[in-house]
């Protein structure tokens, strides 16, 4: 024991013990040095804000700051074609020079979607679900049915389409909807000898429609118009016609003509 005291206090010792902390001294700086070469210690640099910006303008930006971009593209309805909509890391954010950014843009094309199964769907019900799909309503209709708001057809450019059908994201959809008074048959009016404005209230007031007018004869004051004949007419046989059915009718000029039957 007394041989190892004598050996810590002599010069060889301390020579190697100084040797050997230098040695351990020297190894940390290295790494420590190396480490903040690879890393850029202290070279960050802050993410611009590019989104709402033209896709071309943005990727020039980051570029010209030493970034490298990827772009992804999605459909969004009402915003301009080639605008960045999103950025990855945000505006603001201090990341090494060479960082990649990833951006999206807005595709200037409409991808196209399934029509949802609207069978039986009120309007509200048609209009949240194709909100949901990204598509929109546009007129509204109705006819005799006795689901009244239930949606009966859906058209897209004046032609009908059905579920499943694949229509361009953010299209117009126009919807015909029941009446609510069903599709029965009701009284067909008597329009002979009525003056044609009157005739016209008594169709629509019977749940009818106005058919073709045939004007009869030499025509000279338009607000002069008597009803001659209709079609159909009611009869003995005949007096009923289906709700939302037509009525054709001739009209002559003058006053109700007395030798009417």
């Amino acid at each position: 024991m007394n041989k190892l005291w004598q050996y810590f206090k002599t010069k060889d010792f301390r020579n190697n013990f100084l040797g050997a902390i230098g040695v351990v001294v020297g190894v940390v700086l290295i790494v420590f040095f190396s480490l903040s070469f690879y890393t850029r210690h202290g070279s960050a640099i802050q993410v611009p804000q590019v989104t709402g910006m033209k896709m071309e303008k943005a990727v020039v930006m980051l570029q010209d700051q030493g970034f490298d971009v990827k772009i992804d593209s999605v459909y969004v309805l009402d915003k301009p074609p080639g605008t960045i909509t999103e950025q990855d890391p945000d505006a603001g954010t201090s990341v090494k020079e060479g960082r990649v950014i990833y951006l999206t843009m807005v595709t200037r094309l409409a991808p196209n979607v399934a029509l949802p199964d609207l069978t039986e769907a009120t309007y509200r019900q048609a209009v949240a679900d194709l909100s949901n799909y990204g598509l929109k309503v546009g007129d509204t209709t109705y006819r005799s049915d006795i689901a009244k708001d239930r949606v009966l057809e859906v058209r897209f450019s004046g032609q009908i389409v059905k579920t499943g059908d694949k229509i361009a994201k953010g299209s117009v959809l126009d919807l015909v909807l029941g009446d609510g008074e069903g599709a029965g048959e009701v009284e067909i009016p008597e329009l002979i000898r009525k003056d044609l404005d009157e005739a016209k209230f008594a169709i629509k007031g019977a749940g009818l429609a106005i058919g073709n007018i045939t004007y009869q004869g030499p025509i000279t004051d338009s607000a002069n118009l008597v009803v001659v004949q209709q079609y159909p007419a009611k009869s003995d046989s005949v007096s009923k016609a289906p709700r939302g059915a037509r009525i054709n009718m001739t009209v002559i000029q003058g006053k109700k003509p007395d030798d009417l039957h």
